[in-house]
């Protein structure tokens, strides 16, 4: 442990999984595996969308995005993780400080990303004379350029609330990353006003996001109930069937970990919760958004053929 004149921890060390000494190894290539997996099936995804024109659409643009962040995400949270598994894994406070300032603020910005997609979703299936108009460039750009201030402004909020308080009995962290409620476990400082500021920004995150999804699908649903033909039922359930599957992971998962921290005070528990929507969901979004799609599977035919020719 580092402590400076002031007293003050300048040095944290990040558990990680170090306590199941028995599962060490398999965990060790769980991890590995799912960092590879994360990182290509990103990657692809992103590039694919990139070099396909077809793919050139507003709801691509909004997945190109949202793989953009699920990289983003996996980059500054699995590599510390994989560290604690081969030598003792010390982060220094501005380190630490840094991580879980990216870490709220891509998941900030994938939860307003997802509810710009959900309105895409809205104004495709009920609006589609309008589509073109409605979704054009410069609105999408406009939305994502929304979603991504509005996740600097969390993460400010949530990592200068952080900054203030001290850190000056233990520097170990039961966790694999810098996360909000570990940190004021450890803090020695008085932690109530943080943790109310904390719970308001999530939930003002979570009512704001929730409620346009929700609003958006029940549109949708009601326009889906007065389509007639089975296959105009298909197209819209295909249109709509990746981003349910894609909101329900992320905020179910999300919501169960905070609840779940939030009513035992369990940060053993909350480690293994967070692996699912840290690592789990990066992971399986790009399957998803490529094995039920029709559009990214053609694309990955003609990109081979090009790199075959």
């Amino acid at each position: 442990m580092a402590v400076g004149n002031d007293s003050s921890i300048t040095e944290f060390i990040l558990v990680g999984f170090t306590d199941l000494t028995q599962l060490q190894l398999p965990l060790f290539l769980l991890f590995l595996m799912n960092y590879m997996v994360t990182v290509v099936g990103n990657l692809s995804l992103i590039n694919l969308i990139y070099l396909n024109v077809h793919l050139h659409t507003p709801m691509y643009f909004f997945i190109f995005n949202l793989s953009f962040i699920d990289l983003c995400h996996s980059l500054i949270i699995t590599p510390k993780l994989l560290m604690s598994f081969v030598s003792e894994n010390t982060i220094s406070f501005e380190g630490c400080m840094a991580q879980l300032f990216f870490f709220c603020f891509f998941v900030h910005s994938e939860c307003y990303v997802l509810t710009a997609m959900a309105y895409d979703r809205y104004v495709a299936i009920c609006k589609p004379l309008w589509y073109t108009v409605t979704m054009s460039p410069q609105v999408c750009s406009l939305l994502m350029f929304g979603s991504y201030a509005m996740g600097f402004a969390g993460a400010m909020v949530h990592t200068g609330d952080m900054v203030r308080l001290s850190f000056c009995d233990s520097s170990i962290i039961n966790h694999y990353m810098c996360d909000i409620f570990p940190l004021l476990q450890l803090s020695c400082s008085l932690t109530d006003a943080s943790e109310l500021v904390d719970s308001i920004v999530v939930s003002t995150v979570v009512i704001i996001s929730s409620f346009i999804i929700f609003v958006s699908y029940a549109l949708i649903l009601s326009n889906i109930l007065h389509i007639s033909s089975a296959q105009g039922w298909s197209k819209a359930f295909s249109t709509c069937g990746s981003h349910i599957i894609t909101v329900a992971l992320f905020y179910g998962s999300g919501l169960f970990t905070h609840l779940k921290t939030s009513s035992d005070g369990s940060i053993g528990q909350q480690k293994f919760l967070s692996v699912f929507y840290t690592n789990i969901v990066p992971m399986l979004n790009p399957l998803i958004y490529s094995l039920r799609n029709k559009d990214v599977r053609l694309a990955v035919k003609k990109t081979l053929k090009r790199v075959a020719n």
